[in-house]
């Protein structure tokens, strides 16, 4: 840690007539209904103010979070993906130590109003589907029946027998983790699939039949209701508490549900992350408190308050080690370089 920069904060804290009581925290717009949820509960509970969350996704979480420290810098990022290695470089050169821990699993939904024909489908076609350029040209691709005989050709499999139904998917912006997951755990994997080369998966069609939206997930839920043409991506905590309106294509012949999400056995599996800035530790109130309220079995366990708002638990294995790290912080063993 640069002490020095710790020293100058201290100063600005004490002599700010304590400008910010309660914590701040912003990121991931999958992670905030969750980390809001603990926020609540450690309102009522801890005798420290409820903190301030803001959904700011989680690539514009990062930015604010690592962009220094002071009152006036956010304690906690939420991610709904691990923080990049250019993020960890910001941090450093603004004198920012991200504590990095993982709450729980979640699964990316492919989804579809609960009125429409379901729609099983393989992540090759969702690549086929999405990406700009297909074999350096164009995608030729704009309906699903088009995508279907694409990919059959492309691989020689047999066809799926999609439907002629026009290509409309709402994806994740720029910005939000969500959108990073997708192109990982979707447009990449199914990128290699196809036996494409270069990192054309990186770039979607801008032709209108990707539909780039904010981070409100329930926004695209509500289109997804209205429309039934459409397809949205976006965490599974949405799907779940929203089964009467949507539902999830089985990707590769998995279904989005709690144990293929635990056993990472779907396609779109992966952890939800938050991040504490160790250097406000122990200046800015309530910090400790909060990660003790985070990271516990009364919140994070299959008897935990977070379970029936869609987060799926870690194994009790992966449970210890962020425990673990929680106690480091606690202790101020994680405070300083």
């Amino acid at each position: 840690m640069h002490k020095y920069l710790i020293a100058i904060f201290l100063a600005v804290f004490s002599t700010s007539a304590m400008a910010r009581d309660s914590i701040s925290i912003v990121g991931s717009s999958t992670v905030y209904p969750f980390a809001t949820i603990v926020a609540e509960k450690f309102g009522q509970s801890s005798g420290f103010k409820t903190p301030v969350i803001e959904s700011t996704g989680t690539g514009g979480g990062m930015k604010l979070f690592c962009a220094g420290i002071g009152v006036d810098k956010p304690d906690f990022t939420n991610a709904s993906r691990a923080i990049k290695s250019s993020e960890v470089e910001l941090c450093k050169s603004n004198g920012v130590t991200p504590v990095e821990f993982i709450v729980g699993n979640d699964g990316l939904a492919f989804a579809s109003s609960s009125q429409a024909k379901p729609m099983n489908l393989n992540v090759v076609h969702i690549t086929a589907a999405l990406a700009a350029e297909l074999n350096g040209e164009a995608n030729p691709n704009n309906t699903w029946a088009d995508v279907d005989a694409w990919v059959a050709k492309q691989t020689g499999t047999e066809l799926l027998g999609l439907p002629n139904r026009p290509i409309s998917v709402m994806i994740p912006p720029p910005t939000s983790g969500t959108r990073d997951a997708m192109g990982s755990l979707f447009m990449k994997a199914g990128w290699k699939k196809l036996g494409l080369e270069g990192k054309g998966y990186k770039s979607i069609r801008e032709d209108g039949r990707a539909i780039e939206m904010g981070e409100n997930d329930n926004l695209i839920v509500e289109k997804l209701v209205s429309d039934a043409e459409m397809f949205g991506i976006f965490g599974y905590s949405f799907f779940d508490t929203n089964r009467d309106k949507v539902q999830a294509s089985k990707l590769n012949g998995v279904e989005l549900n709690f144990d293929n999400i635990a056993s990472y056995e779907y396609p779109g599996a992966r952890p939800l992350f938050f991040y504490a800035k160790a250097e406000h530790v122990g200046v800015i109130p309530g910090m400790e408190q909060f990660v003790q309220e985070f990271i516990s079995e009364q919140a994070m366990s299959m008897d935990g308050y977070l379970f029936p708002a869609g987060l799926v638990p870690l194994s009790d294995k992966d449970f210890a080690t962020q425990v673990a790290q929680r106690n480091k912080l606690v202790n101020k063993e994680l405070a300083s370089n």
